[in-house]
């Protein structure tokens, strides 16, 4: 995602001991969601991580990409390649979206998201266990719960590639995997079907803080922050606004009811995003169990929501 807006951010919190808690419902704070297990993600994301830097066009990455999909499969989900080549500085770069897909009883579709590919460093051995990694790893462990329940909307998982600037952040050089679909998704009449996105990006934070993001659309962030609070995790959602331009927009943009859950402040004044030091010893498994409860809980409530009939 690009730096946010504004000059002179630090952070504003200090940083959050984390409460010793199993992934187990017996010990969090809620057993709402309990199906969704931060111990199995966080397995997910060093998994990831052992396959050294991702960005996209790499070799790193289409190994994550068969693994990922090969998981995928043997959970039972049905899933699609968007492979499409991209226009970047670096010239053509061979790009895959992947999208899993659970039926449900209705025909609307919840999409939540995340991206998979690392930021392009020639300097530094940037491995992206928080920014790519815990996204990833999150959607994974959704599939494992979507894929035993009864749903009734149908839900995409989609594993965004080159969410990441190849060189330096632009509206060309940036969200390719997302910007891309919209197009696909446009083209061909599908984008209606679309009822809302949940974003989520940088979640694996052992200092958890959620933003909120301003350019997402402010009645999923209120119901998403709303579930939040009655789950007992509102300290880990702030009242901060912050915007980020990030693979949520282009969806916005087209029309599409969107929310970014992203805590873009990682180490101290955000120190060890795309450093080094994006770590999986800086990430959580409870980080992970918060925000994967937070968006089942969401999704429930879409279901029953009047706003998707």
């Amino acid at each position: 995602m690009r730096r946010p807006r504004g000059a002179g951010f630090r952070r504003l919190l200090a940083a959050m001991a984390v409460p010793f808690c199993l992934v187990s419902a017996r010990n969090c704070p809620a057993a709402e969601g309990a199906g969704f297990n931060g111990g199995h993600a966080f397995d997910d994301l060093k998994r990831l991580v052992a396959f050294g830097p991702r960005p996209s066009g790499s070799q790193a990455l289409a190994q994550s990409r068969q693994w990922i999909v090969g998981q995928l499969r043997q959970m039972g989900a049905q899933v699609e390649e968007d492979a499409f080549v991209a226009s970047t500085p670096l010239g053509s770069l061979p790009m895959a979206n992947l999208i899993a897909k659970f039926p449900g009883a209705r025909s609307q579709v919840v999409i939540v998201a995340g991206h998979y590919d690392t930021k392009r460093f020639e300097d530094i051995r940037f491995l992206g266990a928080n920014d790519g990694g815990s996204s990833a790893a999150c959607l994974l462990e959704l599939s494992r719960w979507l894929v035993h329940r009864k749903n009734a909307l149908t839900y995409w998982l989609v594993f965004f590639d080159g969410e990441e600037a190849v060189r330096k952040w632009s509206a060309t050089d940036s969200l390719y995997g997302s910007r891309h679909l919209v197009q696909k998704l446009s083209a061909s009449g599908e984008l209606s079907r679309v009822q809302a996105l949940i974003l989520v990006d940088m979640i694996g934070d052992a200092q958890l803080d959620i933003l909120r993001e301003y350019k997402s659309t402010p009645w999923l962030a209120k119901l998403v922050f709303n579930v939040a609070r009655r789950l007992g995790y509102a300290k880990y959602f702030s009242a901060r606004e912050l915007a980020i331009d990030d693979d949520h927009i282009p969806f916005v943009n087209a029309g599409v009811s969107a929310v970014d859950l992203i805590d873009y402040d990682y180490g101290p004044q955000n120190s060890y995003w795309h450093t080094a030091d994006d770590t999986p010893a800086h990430c959580s498994p409870l980080s992970l169990t918060i925000v994967g409860r937070v968006v089942t809980g969401t999704l429930g409530e879409l279901e029953k929501s009047l706003r998707l009939p």
